[in-house]
């Protein structure tokens, strides 16, 4: 698992890079809403470049494992935002729970879902383009 946590600190980084492309560029002219919203659609498409990289580089074992890493990172994402943006950020509790109201915009629980489901995803686009490729 040492090697996953590697790719953890490798989707923290695209995270912060992503956060910061969007803080000192476009989230400067448009409201925060819509800011935080096509922030969370290019985190999906980098974390899936991630996960396309690492799973063609590191491939799981099984379907299992995939969904076993998946849920390993979003664990880590999970317990990261609430203890790091609380403790060390010193965002109130209420703020970093209303990034998970879906009915009121935020997009956050989109990132949460692919990370716990992204692996899985692409350990099955490559496991059945291994079997097309091995069927022709």
């Amino acid at each position: 698992m040492v090697r996953y946590l590697y790719v953890w600190f490798v989707l923290l980084v695209v995270a912060v890079i992503n956060g910061a492309l969007r803080d000192f560029t476009y989230g400067k002219h448009v409201p925060e809403l819509l800011a935080h919203q096509i922030s969370c659609v290019s985190g999906i498409v980098l974390f899936g470049l991630v996960f396309y990289r690492y799973v063609r580089r590191w491939p799981p074992a099984s379907a299992r494992q995939a969904l076993n890493i998946g849920g390993f990172w979003m664990a880590l994402t999970v317990a990261f935002e609430f203890l790091f943006f609380h403790y060390a950020a010193g965002h109130p509790w209420t703020e970093l729970w209303a990034n998970y109201d879906i009915a009121s915009g935020r997009l956050w629980p989109l990132i949460v879902l692919w990370v716990a489901f992204g692996p899985y995803v692409f350990y099955r686009l490559s496991t059945s383009a291994r079997g097309a490729a091995g069927g022709e």
